[in-house]
């Protein structure tokens, strides 16, 4: 299979390598077959991102409405991003999925989920990033639910809402960009048809903040932040992690499409709809810094730092500048990994010795040394400490709040919420266990404790992202380089 028609194999080869994984059989088969897949897809993936532009039309349902696909600079940032992610937290999950039941189920649905991810980043046009969002939503609502308890089930039907919800409201915009645009499909600078947008301004600003808060939902931003701390606490830990550092991203993808590549920069920048989604994501910073400060479960902790942490990316997007945008999208690099360590840590706890929560982790590092060292290295990234990758994502987010030309809120939002009291926030709800893992205080507590350091399957991905945290930190600039050349692409059309 040669030229534009390889944007379909590793879109379509997770799904039916999904679907053919109910024929397997036997433990060790089985496992060999979920890493042969995920890592097949790595290569398909990076083999289309090394390679010049496609792009691929099919499935007309109408003249409008078709199936589009193409591997522009911004598809190949989140494909490479998701087959890496996935890939180790598959290397994870053999492991531990161990000790849970129906995993013949959760590998099912977690390779198929892989090929809903690829189609949404090579999504060409608003049709195929719909479809393969609500694609998205469905094949992880099983994640969710994986357990079977109530508690579980009531945390999937509250996630699937909330998705659906929020997917809807794109969906109602979507009908109104259908006639104001002359095309869905992404085209950098936007596909707005100015005569008819002329004195309807105001009606396309409101159905764009509509879109934003929907897609946002999906991101973790206030208000439809709500299924995170539901989910991801009754989710098995791969699980969270992926969903924690990767379908979240999956609303930050539809929106950059949205706004970016649909309604235009240009078009947004300056106006009133803007100046709320800023607000919007500063408050859900603060807002997730503060719940997660004062809760107690580890998982929950987690997942209310993912809803300030990718609030950060909605900040730098919505500022529509250069430093900005290459901020956020640093963002979403460094937050996947280290919000992957964080939860592949959790797991680990959870595996060898049954632990949930903060204040039962007290002398832990004794017993399991290389997994905390690597939730500090997690942590500090989060908390912006040089030289982990998340200073280096944080300052061009401060860069880019500074230079706004909305000086006060760019100014107020930036070095006093964003930057001061949420860092503060992390540090003290992220550090301190740390601190008393190492640390608890009493000899006892710590020096006579046996080693429950889990075996290579779960550490060996856990050393990968935090060694990963770490050089992205100190060498960024390759990345950087990468991420300005998408930026410039993106922004060459607005007005700085």
């Amino acid at each position: 299979m040669i030229g534009n028609e390889m944007l379909l194999l590793p879109v379509l080869f997770p799904i039916i390598a999904g679907l053919l994984f109910l024929t397997v059989k036997g433990k060790k088969q089985q496992q060999i077959y979920i890493f042969s897949v995920v890592l097949l897809e790595v290569v398909f993936v990076w083999y289309l991102c090394l390679t010049q532009n496609r792009q691929i039309t099919f499935w007309h349902m109408s003249e409008n409405v078709f199936i589009s696909f193409q591997n522009d600079g911004l598809s190949r940032f989140f494909a490479c991003l998701i087959s890496i992610i996935w890939c180790l937290a598959a290397v994870y999950s053999l492991e531990y999925m161990k000790h849970e039941q129906n995993t013949k189920r959760f590998f099912v649905f977690y390779i198929m989920t892989l090929g809903a991810l690829i189609g949404l980043s090579f999504s060409g046009n608003f049709m195929t990033l719909y479809l393969f969002y609500e694609m998205m939503t469905l094949l992880t609502v099983p994640f969710v639910i994986h357990s079977g308890t109530m508690e579980a089930k009531k945390a999937a039907m509250k996630y699937l809402g909330y998705s659906i919800f929020g997917a809807g409201l794109a969906l109602l915009g979507a009908f109104f960009l259908n006639y104001y645009c002359y095309t869905t499909t992404f085209s950098a600078g936007g596909t707005l048809n100015m005569t008819l947008v002329k004195g309807n301004e105001n009606i396309l600003l409101v159905v764009f903040l509509i879109m934003m808060i929907g897609f946002g939902g999906k991101a973790g931003m206030f208000p439809l932040h709500g299924w995170l701390p539901t989910a991801h606490p009754v989710a098995p830990s791969p699980a969270s992690a992926v969903l924690s550092g990767i379908i979240t991203k999956g609303g930050v993808l539809s929106i950059i499409r949205v706004a970016y590549y649909l309604f235009g920069a240009e078009f947004l920048k300056g106006t009133w709809a803007q100046q709320v989604l800023l607000v919007l994501a500063v408050f859900t910073v603060f807002m997730g810094s503060m719940l997660a400060y004062k809760e107690r479960l580890l998982k929950k902790r987690l997942a209310y730092s993912t809803v300030s942490q990718v609030s950060y990316v909605l900040f730098g997007l919505m500022l529509f500048s250069p430093l900005g945008f290459c901020g956020a999208l640093l963002q979403i690099l460094f937050h996947a990994v280290a919000k992957n360590i964080l939860f592949f840590t959790a797991g680990a706890i959870i595996y060898k010795t049954g632990k949930t929560y903060v204040n039962e982790l007290k002398g832990i590092g004794k017993e399991m040394p290389i997994v905390m060292w690597c939730f500090a290295i997690a942590s500090l990234s989060l908390v912006g400490i040089p030289p982990t990758s998340g200073f280096v994502s944080k300052w061009y987010l401060a860069q880019g709040g500074l230079c706004c030309e909305y000086a006060v809120l760019g100014l107020i939002g930036t070095t006093i919420l964003i930057l001061m009291v949420s860092a503060l926030l992390t540090a003290g709800y992220l550090l301190p266990i740390v601190a008393d893992a190492f640390f608890p205080g009493r000899a006892e507590e710590y020096y006579h404790r046996e080693n429950k350091e889990p075996c290579f399957l779960m550490t060996v991905p856990l050393c990968i992202l935090s060694v990963l945290a770490l050089l992205f930190g100190m060498f960024p600039n390759s990345i950087i380089t990468q991420i300005t050349q998408i930026s410039n692409s993106i922004l060459q059309f607005v007005s700085l």
